[in-house]
Parts: structure tokens; C-alpha cells; sequence
């Protein structure tokens, strides 16, 4: 059996695959404390899981519009109206998947064979790949820990060719938790208007902000930004309601409507009852969220400091997102009793086999000598993780 070229050009999902090596040696009876996964330990806001069983007992299980359904349409341009001041109307809204999926439509419709899309590093694991899929170049800009992990409007210039079609923006960003404000989005707008290229706004982790962060999205910075931006959201995160698969994308109504004749002929509509609950959510989830914050602000506070206690890492408080990124350069070289740890790759591998801790290399996020945690864990299993993590790196010579 032949598989398509197209398939050689990616990899396995690197958060996935430490997942899957993590479920293993549970399987095997080895203690495995996971601070991999993107995915926050609340259950699903109550108002949209109320909202879901009422949905499936009323019947709300048959096809819905590709694109999403009214009401869920409706909520989604009230929130981005009331948080975000943009205007937006139906037919310039977009439900899919998860905003995975959402991401997915936009590199199929937009780019293909001999485009470039501008991605700072450290980025999300999906983004290149998504970028390959469609044919067309990730161009990585490589941005320093000392600038806070974002892209200077210098770097994004020199990015920039007659090839590129388009630059995305993650805010804030996973994996590092920066954040673009609007002074350092009004310091790309000269640039940004001048070219040709199409601005994707990745803002899954809007809410989750810290110290008096805040978030700004360069779509409401100026008219004409916004016409050419994709502001890209969901509920999984915000919600606790990453297995209901919700995502949406606002931008023009010919974008869309592209997206909607891609959906429409590979996943067909989102889930009814996910759009239901989604619904719900939106209109009625603020105090949900302020309440996992609140905690996630506090499991913060705590895993920074606990990591910078541990000789040869060094981990600052991000402003934004839920997870850490600490440096661990200083423990490259170093020795254990199986070897020698040359990377970050082998330093997860070593924490999870010695020390029975997921964590993900700063590989995959385009970023060597760093490790992602994620706080989306109690603080006992935090304390406990950490702990772990302090032992096995004791372990090395």
C-alpha cells in the first residue's frame, strides 16, 4: 500500500506521542504525574454541561448547517463584540471542530505549493505541519527568551518575500504564555498594511492572563487590519471543554464561505449538541472562568517557584496561557546512568522513564534547550510532579 507524498511531510504530534509513551508505563504500574497536555483538570463549566443533556433529551442531534448553527453564531459575535470590540456578522463567522480544525481549514483554503506563512518560534506543534499540508513553507522567526519570546517588527521584515502569504500570530502563546499588546501590534501595522498577507490570530488562550495582563487583538487595532485578519477562538480551553470540540474563525465572508465548502465536504457540521452546550457558555460562563483562573494564577505561582529551586533550570512567571517554559540549557551535557542528555528530546525521555514526569521537549515548539509544563494540574499533584522532576534531575553528573 502506497501512502500520498503529502504524509512524509509531517510527524506525529509531539505532545501526543509523550502521552502515548506516558499511558504505557501507567499501564505497566509505574507512577506517571502528566504535565504534557494542553487540557485544564475543571469539569466542563456546569452551564454547558446542563446545557449538552438538554440538548440530547430535546431531540438536538440531527445535522445542523455546515458553518454552525444561528444561535451558536449569534453567541460568538456578542462575545467578540463585548470582549474584543470587533464587529462581525454571520456570514462572516465560522464553527468548526475545535479550533485545531479551524486552523486546519484556513491553511487548506489560503496557501499551497510555493506560498510562505511567517510562525515565531517557540510556536504551537501543529502550526508548520498544518503550513506543510497545504503545500506551501513554514518560514520560522526565532525569538529570544530575553525579548520575552515575541517577534520584533526588524525580524518580521526580514521574513518577509514576494512568497509570503501570510503570518500568524498566537496571543498568548503556547508554549511560552507571551503576549502582543497593542503598542507591540501598532509597531507591525505599517508593515502589515503594506503587504499582502493574510494576518491568522490564534486567541484560544485569551482568558487566561495574569499579574494584570491583558489581552488586545490586532484585529481591533484598525479597520483595515481587520479586513485582513482571521481572529481564530474555541471553547476548550476557556471552558474546560476540550472533548466537545468547538472552534470558530471570524474574518472576511469570502474566507469563510471557502472554509464552509471545505467543511462541508470532509467533516460535514460540528457536533449539534457540542454547539448547544457552546451556546450555553458563552453567554452564561464568565463566573466559570474567573473562578479556574483564579486557581490556575495560584498553581502558577507556585510551579515557578518550585522549578527555580532546582539547579540548572531557570523559569520566568508568564503573563498569559497555562503553561511554563522553563530554560534547562544548563542541564545539556550532563550524564545519568543509561547516557547522556544531548537535548531537550532526551530530557524529557530521561524525566519520564527515571523520573515518571510528562513533559514536552522544546524541540517540537521549534525551541531546543527549553521544556513545556503545564500548571492545569491541583497543586498537590504540582508539589508531587515537581518533586519528581527535582529527584530525577539530582540523579544527573
Amino acid at each position: 500500500m502506497k501512502l500520498s507524498s503529502r504524509m512524509s511531510k509531517i510527524k506525529p504530534s509531539a505532545t501526543m506521542a509523550m502521552a502515548a509513551r506516558a499511558k504505557i508505563l501507567k499501564a505497566e504500574g509505574t507512577d506517571i504525574i502528566s504535565f504534557g497536555l494542553g487540557e485544564p483538570d475543571f469539569p466542563t463549566a456546569p452551564v454547558a454541561a446542563d446545557a449538552g443533556i438538554t440538548a440530547i433529551r430535546a431531540g438536538e442531534t440531527r445535522y445542523t448547517p455546515p458553518a454552525g448553527t444561528d444561535g451558536l453564531k449569534d453567541a460568538i459575535i456578542q462575545k467578540l463584540k463585548q470582549d474584543n470590540g470587533l464587529e462581525f456578522q454571520k456570514k462572516e463567522i465560522i464553527v468548526s471542530c475545535g479550533a485545531k480544525h479551524t486552523l486546519y481549514n484556513i491553511a487548506q483554503v489560503l496557501f499551497e505549493e510555493g506560498d510562505e506563512v511567517i510562525i515565531p518560534a517557540p510556536y504551537w506543534v501543529t502550526y508548520p505541519d498544518q503550513v506543510r499540508l497545504a503545500g506551501a513553507t513554514p518560514v520560522i522567526v526565532e525569538t529570544e527568551e530575553a525579548n520575552g519570546f515575541l517577534m520584533t517588527p526588524t525580524q518580521l521584515k526580514a521574513a518577509i518575500t514576494p512568497r509570503t502569504q501570510g503570518v500568524l500570530f498566537n496571543s498568548p502563546s503556547n508554549p511560552t504564555g507571551a503576549i502582543y499588546g497593542k503598542k507591540d501590534y501598532e509597531a507591525f501595522s505599517d508593515l502589515l498594511l503594506s503587504s499582502d498577507i493574510t494576518i491568522i490570530s490564534d486567541e484560544i488562550y485569551e482568558k487566561f492572563l495574569y499579574d494584570g495582563a491583558s489581552h488586545f487583538s490586532i484585529a481591533a487595532l484598525d479597520p483595515a487590519l481587520k479586513q485582513k485578519t482571521i481572529v481564530v477562538n474555541g471553547i476548550s480551553k476557556t471552558y474546560s471543554m476540550t472533548g466537545w470540540r468547538i472552534g470558530y474563525a471570524a474574518g472576511s465572508a469570502e474566507i469563510v464561505q471557502a472554509m464552509t465548502t471545505l467543511q462541508s465536504q470532509s467533516t460535514s457540521n460540528p457536533t449539534s449538541i457540542s454547539q448547544s452546550a457552546a451556546v450555553a457558555a458563552l453567554n452564561h460562563g464568565a463566573d466559570f472562568i474567573s473562578e479556574m483562573v483564579a486557581a490556575f494564577s495560584e498553581r502558577r505561582t507556585l510551579m515557578v517557584a518550585l522549578l527555580n529551586e532546582i539547579e540548572g533550570v531557570s523559569c520566568t512567571a508568564p503573563p498569559g496561557s497555562f503553561y511554563l517554559f522553563p530554560n534547562v540549557k544548563a542541564l545539556i551535557g550532563k550524564e545519568h546512568a543509561h547516557g547522556t542528555i544531548k537535548n531537550t528530546l532526551d530530557l524529557a525521555s530521561f524525566l519520564l522513564e527515571e523520573g515518571g514526569v510528562t513533559t514536552i521537549p522544546g524541540e517540537a515548539f521549534g525551541a531546543p534547550g527549553y521544556l513545556r509544563l503545564s500548571f492545569a494540574s491541583s497543586k498537590p499533584v504540582l508539589s508531587a510532579g515537581m518533586e519528581k522532576i527535582k529527584k530525577a534531575i539530582s540523579m544527573l553528573s
